[in-house]
């Protein structure tokens, strides 16, 4: 790895830990605005549904502009709006009779930075030298896990000693991030994706690719499976299995955020000797166990062990679907990490939705929604036996054409 792209390397871990911050830091708080501004659950659903939509939008949007503006500006961009959207989480729901209008503006400045970092950061890193790319792609995702233990963990322990109704004071501190981070991106060298005189794959082809089409199927289901459990793990410690809300925190989002971190080291040290999808179906396969543990755990200990399990079996699935696109369509550029992002940002938008819309027609039964989104890691695996069987085709004819050779 080159010794001139550290600085690279190391901002882009931390914008992983910036888009960690904006996905993770209001769940905690999902209760305290229920309470407090008298917002209900299914309009709580909407923040997140906001959050990953406006995300999905920049997505699709950025395949068009980043490319224009580079890959610097459009980063320096996303990290002004996580930090402004931070910002105005804290200060603009006392500006409004309705609260919810304060909280709508602040989630879709912030995810409109979080949007920009999901399609920049991969492909930066992607760039970056390095000896094992599946490994580092890995070690990257890692370091959401670890913003997202680090949210948890630092705003729990925050609240503990400031009380709840400082949550705003936090807002603040958790913006300076993006902020310090972006102007670090302002000097960080970059590399390029493509090698000079090379074009990537043009967007009109990428769409009549079956291999495209598998992969963004994939991503939508990484996404939902991860993020059905993890935006309401808080909520289910809670409400669910009557934990108090320091409990609940650490016992349901930090705990998943952990073993997903676990989950994503391992393969980022271990990667060069373990097959991907062999690794991911397992993971799939553990991601189902996860969710039934879940809903059916007769004491809420083991409900909490399914929560960790499932945030360990969900590290490989997105980075690992990010892997398995750049070895099998090399020239496919922007486009192509813009595109998988934008199904990550359906997904991430589209698990947590399903869970808390089939929550709230069945009473607020958070594990009735869990149910119901059990279908994404079970279309996830659908789709890498379909994959792996179209390798495996693949493989016959071209040893069958080696030989008539």
């Amino acid at each position: 790895m080159k010794k001139s792209y550290q600085k690279t390397i190391y901002a882009c871990f931390t914008g992983y830990i910036v888009q960690a911050i904006v996905n993770n830091f209001a769940p905690l708080l999902f209760l305290t605005f229920h309470e407090s501004y008298g917002i209900s659950m299914e309009k709580i659903t909407l923040l997140i549904t906001f959050n990953f939509g406006m995300q999905l939008l920049v997505d699709l949007l950025s395949v068009g502009f980043v490319d224009r503006i580079g890959y610097r500006a459009a980063m320096v961009l996303a990290h002004v709006c996580s930090s402004a959207g931070l910002i105005f989480l804290a200060v603009l729901p006392g500006m409004f009779q309705d609260p919810f209008v304060g909280l709508f503006i602040s989630v879709v400045v912030y995810a409109a930075g979080g949007g920009l970092l999901e399609v920049l950061v991969s492909p930066v890193m992607e760039a970056c030298p390095s000896d094992n790319k599946e490994k580092a792609m890995s070690l990257l995702h890692s370091f959401y896990c670890w913003g997202h233990v680090g949210v948890v963990l630092l705003s729990t322990l925050f609240f503990r000693l400031a009380g709840i109704g400082s949550w705003r004071i936090l807002a603040l501190l958790w913006a300076l991030i993006p902020l310090v981070n972006g102007v670090v991106f302002l000097r960080a060298p970059m590399a390029s994706l493509m090698e000079e005189g090379e074009e990537g794959i043009p967007l009109r082809r990428l769409f009549t690719m079956k291999t495209f089409w598998g992969l963004l199927i994939m991503m939508i289901c990484a996404g939902a499976s991860e993020q059905a459990v993890s935006q309401w793990a808080s909520t289910l410690a809670e409400s669910s299995l009557g934990l108090s809300k320091t409990a609940g925190d650490l016992a349901g989002p930090m705990m998943f955020a952990v073993m997903m971190g676990i989950g994503r080291a391992y393969y980022g040290k271990k990667g060069d000797q373990i097959d991907l999808e062999r690794f991911m179906r397992g993971s799939g396969i553990l991601c189902v166990v996860a969710y039934l543990m879940i809903v059916f755990a007769p004491v809420p200990v083991l409900g909490l062990a399914g929560c960790a399990l499932c945030g360990l079996s969900v590290g490989i699935m997105w980075p690992g679907t990010f892997s398995l696109a750049a070895a099998s369509m090399k020239r496919g550029g922007t486009a192509l990490f813009a595109l998988l992002a934008l199904g990550g940002d359906v997904g991430c938008s589209l698990g947590p939705t399903v869970a808390g819309q089939v929550s709230g027609w069945l009473g607020d039964n958070l594990q009735a929604g869990i149910l119901a989104a059990i279908v994404f890691p079970l279309i996830l695996l659908a789709a890498l036996g379909v994959k792996g069987g179209v390798d495996k085709a693949r493989a016959r004819r071209m040893a069958a054409d080696g030989a008539a050779c």
